[in-house]
């Protein structure tokens, strides 16, 4: 294993930024979280967005100059393009490319397009990631609550000698570096990030919650105790994991919880598990994912908006808005709004 290094704003050059003009393509989660904290840290950033759409006009009633994205590209140093995985190699080839000059910093949260070569940069520019292990919302309710959300940086092409110290200053102006920076590549940010979300944090979470939700109502329990046990309880714990690792939750359980935990998991969470895994991994680092998944949004979306539609009316939902909707919880200023940001 290697030396961890982590890079914090005391080894960060953060005025270096402020020295760049920053196009940042997009405003929904990650572009409005970096942008937002970008201006608050005092740099030179303006949106590529298209003039008189949503996300323009969320923008603007923000304070930020915003101009066509062929423009932006023009007027800035670094393209930071947070824009959907899916559409980012249409927009870079028609409205990004043709407009980019030798010297650039063309940057990415995640290695999703250049990995997989779906987007090709030219030789000229640098290319290079600042990627927060983290939504967009969150970077910036961290950044405003004077933390940071931790990030990844990678440079894949370092045309001008300085793509990591640009790299560091960005992330630093976003808040990264109050949390810890660690440098990777797009090969790794990209297949394991796929991972964690197919496997473990999105859709390993999300089919347990409920696969343990339907069996306890399908045994005659109420839904409303299935709700409370399989999936509001899930965040108090994973609170303990974030704090300490799997020793400071187990330490904070009961014995019961804590016997049942190390003598049942494994049952569930088996080695026919594991090797489903491992062939969600192969798909990954084939391409395989990645040509499906854009397969499926050029093609209309239609599996996609199907299982939208049954996950969003899962019982599962309909009882979780219930009890939020009936207690005290959840109710103060949220993340989220989805009318503003």
């Amino acid at each position: 294993m290697n030396s961890l290094k982590i890079y914090l704003d005391k080894d960060i050059n953060k005025e270096l930024i402020k020295s760049k003009k920053i196009a940042v393509i997009g405003f929904g989660s990650q572009g409005y979280g970096q942008s937002m904290n970008l201006k608050d840290s005092g740099c030179d950033v303006v949106l590529g967005l298209r003039q008189g759409g949503k996300s323009d006009i969320k923008a603007k009633n923000y304070g930020f100059k915003t101009m066509t994205i062929e423009d932006a590209v023009k007027y800035a140093d670094i393209v930071q393009v947070l824009i959907p995985d899916e559409l980012q190699a249409e927009v870079f080839e028609k409205q990004i490319l043709p407009n980019m000059r030798a010297g650039q910093y063309l940057m990415f949260s995640h290695g999703f397009n250049i990995h997989f070569k779906k987007i090709v940069a030219p030789a000229g520019v640098n290319v290079i990631m600042v990627a927060p292990k983290g939504p967009g919302h969150t970077v910036r309710s961290e950044y405003e609550a004077g933390k940071g959300v931790p990030s990844l940086i990678a440079i894949y092409q370092d045309v001008t000698g300085d793509s990591k110290e640009v790299a560091l200053s960005y992330a630093s102006a976003i808040g990264a570096g109050r949390a810890g920076i660690i440098e990777t590549t797009f090969r790794e940010e990209t297949e394991t990030d796929l991972f964690g979300e197919q496997a473990v944090i999105c859709g390993g979470i999300s089919a347990l919650i409920k696969t343990g939700f339907e069996t306890l109502v399908e045994a005659g329990y109420s839904p409303y105790m299935a709700y409370f046990e399989t999936l509001h309880e899930m965040k108090l714990i994973v609170d303990l994991i974030y704090e300490g690792g799997l020793a400071d939750m187990r330490y904070s359980i009961s014995n019961t919880a804590e016997y049942g935990d190390m003598t049942r998991g494994p049952k569930v969470i088996s080695e026919q598990s594991k090797d489903a895994m491992r062939k969600i991994l192969k798909d990954i680092q084939s391409g395989n994912f990645a040509d499906e998944f854009i397969s499926e949004m050029k093609s209309g979306c239609k599996n996609f908006n199907e299982l939208r539609e049954t996950n969003a009316t899962h019982q599962i939902e309909k009882v979780g808005e219930e009890i939020r909707s009936s207690f005290v919880w959840g109710k103060d200023k949220k993340i989220i709004d989805r009318n503003k940001n």
